[in-house]
């Protein structure tokens, strides 16, 4: 994990919560779709980083 992805996830994280997730795969797809292949690499891997915040911590009882 890249710092720059970690501290974004967190920034994310705070400010929206689990909704950040859709928020890292929205800005994923904009640089996406200026060919942006740097970019596109930072925001999954920051959605990655959500995406295990988000994950429960194991099954309910």
């Amino acid at each position: 994990m890249s710092p720059e992805a970690g501290s974004a996830a967190a920034q994310l994280w705070r400010q929206y919560g689990e909704d950040a997730v859709v928020i890292a795969v929205l800005r994923a797809a904009e640089v996406a779709a200026m060919g942006d292949l740097e970019a596109l690499n930072h925001w999954d891997e920051v959605r990655e980083i959500l995406t295990a915040m988000a994950a429960p911590e194991g099954p309910s009882n």
